[in-house]
């Protein structure tokens, strides 16, 4: 699994919003929609979302745990270096 597009958001108001990011898997299919939050326990991933006919939002990509520790440890990794 890689990441294949990261685009950084400027920090305004307070907004915890860090990043939105792609996902291209071994197989080649592309993700897309990810994003990345700053939180005041660190940083974590959020996978893309719809929103339902009852007004919340629900996860259009479950992901293992073990996976989700993954792609979010190449997430942050990422977002470090292009923040340099």
């Amino acid at each position: 699994m890689k990441i294949v597009r990261m685009n950084p958001l400027e920090k305004k108001d307070g907004g915890k919003m860090a990043a939105f990011f792609d996902v291209q898997t071994p197989d080649e299919i592309t993700i897309k929609g990810f994003r990345l939050v700053d939180s005041v326990n660190g940083f974590f991933i959020s996978p893309p979302s719809e929103k339902g006919k009852d007004g919340k939002y629900y996860d259009s990509v479950i992901l293992p745990k073990e996976m989700r520790s993954t792609l979010e440890k190449m997430a942050v990794d990422e977002y470090n270096k292009m923040q340099k």
